[in-house]
């Protein structure tokens, strides 16, 4: 019987083996140590530990109390019985119950052996528990157990698991002194350790010297180093480690191909990581569900949205699962690129295909919506994720928040904050969402309000925190309260970056300092910051509003190009304005045209500012002439455009214009509001078209287009100039109160000027 269960046990068949065990009782045959060590080495290589423990049990209680019965016809637990039991233990997850069968032997008078300790070792491995496991190992020698290589091994990816370097480098180079020779798997677990603690240098350090210590590398080893390059977004290591390995005579498995994938995502290599995945099936492997993970979140990073949803898609024809990882990196490829329409599809779909969202889908869906200006739907999201059992944490919120702000909700955003529920923890992150939001508000009290409130909570303001605050004071009066912003920053122990200087460069701006703007933008390399474009616009625009043309065009052809910064269209569209307010309008139509030679795209601000520079100096046909090439290069006129070109006709005197453009709007589905009429109204007031000042007068409110001081004011000295002071009497009589005060004090401040 012992022999058959034996054999039972070798063939992997421990049903059989219980079941021959079992019959013993029935032709008279007593089982014996040998006999259930065989049947419990069955189960535990059958993956049945409680039946492991069954039979332990039952040796003991069908112990035989006769003591004249032969040893060798007594079930009595033995060393094999107890290791058997606990390495069953080990493969089941029970640690704790191995830990604890290990920790009986002596009481039941049997000697633990090197096995006994490797197999619980094993089990607090295979559980994450590295702490037990170095206690074992450290026990050893006080029970007088020799350790072996198999004991460290466990040991070392114990600590590995538990993401514990420093101790499995130890380990290692603690088994010389203890006369244990490590082997390939000692330096694979302790390369896969130094891995996942970010320490890439290591880990090559130590499969560099695995020739010169007798140990072969194998396929494992380059596929730890490659994984310890690839973490660290080492992918020209990682992609070298992957070619050498034919060189030395070792094949490459998906294993190592998924590392190599998941190495180029992390260096935002997305052509080498579709490249490798495709040329998968030329060595004959099979790309599996991760391996497309890697490539997708590849694409994700790299902004290509659409190839994303190909692999996505593609996944099924090729018999992968599309798992909860793969719709997140393609519900946030489409959220990078703006697709907020696709990423909500992608989220509605998970239900149907049967893959469970989480909180990283739905974060990812909601930051798209966020992109998109989609605050009801950012909302909406959030408010579903409870009715599903999805949590939200504290990204949720502060995406929620960021939607809100976006969008000049505030006070919603500001609400939001407020009705968070207490298990989510107030951070630097999702106040610092809410002070953007005040920021774009125009809302500085309270934005600075909340950063004061960060220190009063104990949380660290960070720069993004300080930034968005700064941001706040970019006003024409704050510029004061930014400087100090940055100054304090310091002082704080925060660092400020380059964002943070362009911020307070554009407050300085508009508040007309420019001295203090380009002291700032002086400054930045002596803080080790390299200003960028938005660094540069805000110093040209302070001097373009200071009426320091030069200092703005030296600024924008001389300083740029000598520090290798791109000029975009917002440094042009500064330039451009700059030149205008001082009639450099020649020179401002000459940078518009320059712009596709320097392959930067003019938009709506630039064609605005160029037509204005036309304005200020009566050239209206030119005025004229680049408003209407503006849809030849695809940049559709808005009201400030019109607004430009009718304010030019009228400096011209050429108020049919005037009303022509006027007219154009409403054909163009461009909202003409308050200062569109004013401008139209002012040209017929200088044409002495009163009639006509009136009729626009009168179609504002329907045309809903308030009317202001400015409005009434054109039409009243249209009439004026006309003779007609009983229209005049009426119109101030129309008048409500505040825009009359406001035109009496202009009138009277007006009159009492010196020489009138």
């Amino acid at each position: 019987y012992s022999s058959a269960i034996s054999a039972c046990e070798k063939g992997g068949r421990w049903q059989l083996a219980l079941s021959l065990l079992s019959s013993m009782p029935e032709v008279q045959v007593i089982p014996n140590t040998i006999t259930y060590n065989a049947a419990i080495s069955a189960c535990e290589k059958g993956g049945q530990w409680q039946l492991s423990l069954l039979l332990l049990s039952s040796m003991l209680d069908n112990n035989t109390t006769n003591n004249n019965d032969n040893n060798n016809n007594r079930a009595i637990p033995s060393t094999v019985s107890l290791n058997a039991a606990i390495s069953a233990c080990s493969q089941g997850g029970q640690w704790q119950l191995a830990v604890s069968l290990l920790s009986s032997m002596p009481g039941m008078g049997v000697t633990p052996s090197t096995i006994s300790y490797n197999a619980a070792i094993s089990a607090c491995e295979k559980a994450g528990q590295w702490q037990m496991g170095l206690g074992l190992l450290t026990r050893m020698p006080v029970m007088s157990v020799v350790s072996n290589c198999i004991s460290y091994n466990a040991a070392i990816s114990a600590c590995e698991k538990g993401r514990q370097w420093q101790l499995a480098l130890s380990l290692l180079s603690s088994m010389h002194i203890v006369r244990v020779i490590p082997n390939t798997i000692s330096y694979n677990a302790v390369i896969s350790a130094c891995g996942k603690g970010g320490q890439w240098q290591l880990a090559l350090n130590l499969l560099s010297s695995m020739p010169d210590m007798g140990v072969i590398p194998n396929e494992i080893s380059l596929c730890a180093a490659i994984s310890a390059c690839g973490k660290e977004g080492q992918w020209q290591l990682a992609l070298s480690l992957l070619s050498s390995m034919p060189d030395v005579r070792l094949i490459a498995d998906a294993i190592c191909y998924n590392a190599a994938i998941s190495a180029f995502e992390k260096g935002e290599q997305w052509q080498l990581a579709l490249s490798l995945l495709s040329s998968m099936p030329d060595i004959k492997l099979l790309a599996d569900t991760f391996s497309y993970n890697a490539a997708i979140s590849a694409c994700e990073k790299g902004e290509q949205w659409q190839l994303a949803l190909s692999l996505l898609s593609s996944m099924p024809d090729r018999r992968l699962i599309q798992d909860t990882i793969s719709y997140n990196a393609a519900i946030s490829a489409c959220e990078k690129a703006g697709q907020w329409q696709l990423a909500l599809s992608l989220l509605s779909s998970m239900h149907i295909v049967r893959v469970i969202p989480n909180t990283i889908s739905y974060n990812a869906a909601m930051s798209a919506c966020e992109k998109g200006g989609q605050w009801q739907l950012a909302l909406s999201l959030l408010s579903r994720m409870p009715d599903v059992r999805v949590i939200a944490d504290s990204i949720s919120y502060s995406a929620a928040i960021s939607a809100c702000g976006k969008e000049g909700r505030w006070q919603l955003a500001l609400s939001i904050l407020g009705c968070m529920p207490d298990m989510i923890v107030l951070n630097d992150f999702i106040l610092s969402a809410a002070i953007n939001a005040c920021a774009k508000g125009g809302q500085w009290q309270v934005a600075l309000s909340l950063l004061s409130s960060m220190i009063d909570k104990t949380i660290m303001p960070s720069t993004v925190s300080y930034n968005a605050a700064i941001s706040a004071c970019d006003t024409e009066t704050q510029w004061p309260l930014a400087l100090g912003l940055l100054s304090s920053m310091t002082e704080m122990g925060v660092i400020a970056n380059r964002i943070s200087y362009s911020a307070a460069i554009s407050a300085c701006s508009k508040g007309g300092q420019w001295q203090l703007a380009l002291s700032l933008l002086k400054s930045m390399p002596e803080m080790s910051l390299i200003p960028n474009e938005i660094s540069y616009s805000g110093a040209i625009s302070a001097c373009a509003k200071a009426v320091q043309w030069q200092l703005a065009l030296s600024l924008f052809f001389r300083t740029m190009p000598e520090m290798r910064v791109v000029r975009d269209e917002i440094t042009y569209n500064a330039a451009i304005s700059a030149c205008g307010k001082v009639g450099q309008w020649q020179l401002a139509l000459r940078l518009l045209s320059l712009m596709p030679e320097a392959k930067v795209f003019p938009n709506e601000i630039t064609y605005s500012a160029a037509i204005s520079s036309c304005k200020e100096w009566g050239q209206w046909q030119l005025a004229l002439s680049v408003l209407s090439s503006m849809p030849d290069v695809k940049v559709m006129p808005d009201e400030i455009s019109y607004i430009a070109a009718i304010s030019a006709c009228n400096v011209g005197g050429r108020w049919q214009l005037a009303l022509s453009l006027l007219s154009s709007m409403f054909g163009m589905r461009v909202v003409a509001d308050t200062i569109s009429f004013n401008a139209a109204l002012s040209a017929c007031e200088k044409g002495g078209q009163w009639q006509l000042a009136l009729s626009l007068l009168s179609s504002m409110p329907d045309m809903r287009a308030i009317p202001n001081e400015i409005s009434y004011g054109a039409a009243v000295s249209a009439c004026e100039k006309a003779g007609q002071w009983q229209l005049v009497l009426g119109l101030l009589s129309s008048m409500t109160a505040a825009c009359l005060r406001t035109l009496l004090l202009r009138s009277c401040s007006f009159s009492a000027t010196p020489g009138r």
